[in-house]
């Protein structure tokens, strides 16, 4: 276990060597688990629409600029069908925290899914809903969930939150899907307005408090009609050393190098896996409408379809060391 002094020193360094050496680590804690993979997991964006009023999201209810739409479950479905076509054996479905998506009509959903394709592995990332919607949820078939913790600084989760948003509610979510079974999934933006080393710190070690499955960090970036749409986006640099110690405080984490990364950095893919990170998210998301769910301005949407992005990241991916596999990629 690093103490804090280990890590605030990773995080502050100067030392460009001592850098390159921390992320070196880091790939080799992930290859020593998962090998040289990176793992593929097709994500379609339900919806746009949101109850929430978080003060630094683009789909936040009081954002009368976003543009909403919301999926059908047919055209849920048939993204899948397509994404599964396409050799993809996992999926992410992921909204807004949208009410037309009663219990239900979830559960519906991912069953059908399972249905038609009972080697699939399915991650929900919708949200904070009660324990028996997550009950029903993983009963349907549901294997995974992500709902990042966003700051596990309290003070600093208030300034980014309304009022009728919880710290507390946001950790028995997280709590109550780690108990029924779902592979778990958290995580946190970085440089977020408030944003520190010392909160960096909280967030390492409540990671390490619920040893999750997966973990999802990426640089805040700002927002049109959010309170912090004149801030500046948050460290790359930061990024990719926070990526690299959590590698090192668990090698068997799941960790994407996200969109936001790849948003500011041209490489952020391939530098954010250099860096310790083995999954990658390719938008499967019905052309139409792939552009609407801006939950951050400027957010790198591929005009290819997906089957010619996979083709082309497994391309980027080999030029770095790195295989691309389309399997389930459970966590070890």
């Amino acid at each position: 276990m690093m103490t804090d002094g280990e890590i605030t020193e990773l995080l502050t360094t100067e030392d460009v060597s001592e850098v390159e050496e921390l992320h070196g680590r880091a790939r080799m804690a992930a290859e020593s688990v998962y090998g040289d993979r990176v793992f593929a997991r097709g994500l379609v964006e339900i919806s746009s629409y949101c109850r929430n009023n978080c003060y630094y999201c683009g789909l936040r209810r009081d954002n009368l600029k976003a543009e909403r739409y919301r999926l059908s479950p047919d055209a849920i479905l048939k993204a899948c069908d397509d994404g599964y076509e396409m050799g993809l054996r996992s999926f992410v479905l992921q909204g807004g925290e949208d009410m037309w998506f009663t219990d239900e009509r979830i559960a519906e959903i991912v069953r059908e899914v399972k249905e038609r394709h009972e080697d699939v592995a399915v991650t929900l990332s919708v949200g904070e809903r009660e324990e028996k919607s997550y009950r029903l949820w993983r009963e349907a078939g549901t294997d995974r969930y992500l709902l990042r913790h966003e700051a596990a600084d309290k003070c600093l989760y208030e300034t980014l939150h309304p009022k009728e948003m919880s710290y507390d509610n946001r950790l028995r979510c997280l709590r109550d899907l780690q108990r029924l079974g779902y592979q778990t999934g958290c995580g946190f933006m970085v440089g977020a307005p408030g944003c520190s080393v010392e909160g960096y710190l909280k967030d390492i070690r409540l990671i390490e408090e619920l040893r999750p499955a997966m973990v999802g960090i990426g640089p805040f970036i700002p927002a049109a009609g959010t309170l912090f749409d004149k801030y500046s986006h948050g460290s790359a640099e930061m990024t990719l050393r926070l990526l690299s110690v959590i590698r090192l405080i668990d090698p068997h984490l799941l960790m994407p190098a996200t969109t936001a990364l790849g948003t500011i950095l041209e490489d952020g893919m391939e530098r954010g896996v250099m860096a310790g990170a083995n999954v990658i998210m390719p938008n499967i998301t019905p052309m139409t409408e792939r552009g609407k769910y801006t939950i951050y301005d400027n957010k790198k949407v591929t005009g290819s379809d997906a089957a010619e992005s996979l083709e082309l990241t497994g391309k980027r991916l080999k030029t770095i060391g790195k295989r691309l596999t389309l399997a389930r990629g459970d966590w070890k």
